[in-house]
């Protein structure tokens, strides 16, 4: 049985992309696969398991020796489990930068295109397929786009991610504007879960000049409920950061209708990233940073120490 996963603390790329290609490889390609999350998704993520009425797919903590896998949303290795390297990968699917570092036994498969979203690119790789595919998969495939991008925001939407996203929603009878809504909607409750849970929900790990960050995005309609508990998070950096051998946690608020950052600045050390990455001048412990939305594309390409 082929795992298919994407990165630790799944959104709803690293959710959905998982099912979207193990419905392909059992389907289509008639071999048998099992979507598996690194971890419990997150509040969008969830939302689309119910609204399309999918299975949550089952947990992992780790491979086993020889298993065959299939990585989808990431090639990072420290976002993926421990022993990946003794596992059989047999295909990478991505749309971010390569990392390097992920040993296979036999030459692979590997996709990577300048994609807003993972499933953009398994929409193309299925190709005439596609006519194929059920209801509730099209459904996540099309949550996936749009979360990614942010409903055509995010800088990382390209004319193709668009245009896939549309023609999804006209074969699934979906009004964009009223589903994108009720999606952020979801992504924004955030009241259930600790300041170590959010410091953790949607973040990648990053080395600037051998600081180890964890670099996190919090993407909201509602970026008051947040800030509110500013005091909080800042409180809980050093306790996450200690925990996951970082130096430091960047806890950037996205603000998707106003289409900006606000950067939590917690001590000196961020401050002075954030002065000179973002070229702003903070005076206080946050730094509101205008059109900036992407961290693949705006944040981590712009750190600097």
């Amino acid at each position: 049985m082929i795992k298919v996963f994407g990165h630790t603390a799944p959104d709803t790329d690293s959710t959905g992309s998982p099912i979207i290609w193990a419905w392909y490889l059992n389907e289509i390609r008639q071999l048998p696969a099992m979507a598996v999350l690194q971890g419990e998704p997150n509040t969008e993520a969830a939302w689309m398991l119910q609204r399309w009425n999918l299975d949550k797919p089952g947990l992992i903590e780790d491979v086993v020796a020889g298993e065959d896998c299939v990585i989808v949303d990431t090639n990072n290795p420290a976002e993926l489990p421990k022993s990946i390297n003794d596992a059989n990968v047999i295909e990478i699917i991505d749309h971010h930068m390569l990392v390097g570092g992920i040993k296979t036994r036999t030459p692979i498969n590997i996709t990577i295109r300048p994609l807003a979203c993972t499933a953009t690119i398994m929409h193309d790789l299925i190709g005439d397929d596609m006519a194929r595919m059920p209801e509730p998969v099209k459904g996540a495939m099309l949550t996936c786009i749009l979360s990614d991008t942010m409903e055509f925001r995010s800088p990382t939407t390209t004319d193709h991610d668009r245009a896939v996203a549309e023609k999804l929603a006209a074969d699934l009878g979906v009004d964009i504007p009223e589903f994108a809504a009720e999606m952020f909607a979801a992504k924004s409750d955030v009241s259930s879960f600790s300041e170590e849970a959010l410091l953790r929900m949607d973040s990648k790990e990053f080395e600037l000049n051998g600081k180890k960050l964890r670099v996190s995005v919090l993407e909201t309609t509602a970026p008051q409920v947040l800030l509110d508990r500013k005091d909080a998070l800042m409180a809980a950096m050093p306790t996450v950061a200690g925990a996951d051998g970082a130096d430091e946690v960047l806890l950037f608020v996205i603000d998707i209708l106003k289409e900006e950052a606000t950067l939590l600045v917690a001590n000196d050390l961020i401050k002075q990233i954030a002065e000179k990455s973002f070229g702003v001048t903070v005076g206080g412990d946050t730094v509101v940073l205008p059109g900036v939305l992407s961290r693949k594309k705006q944040i981590i390409p712009a750190l600097a120490v």
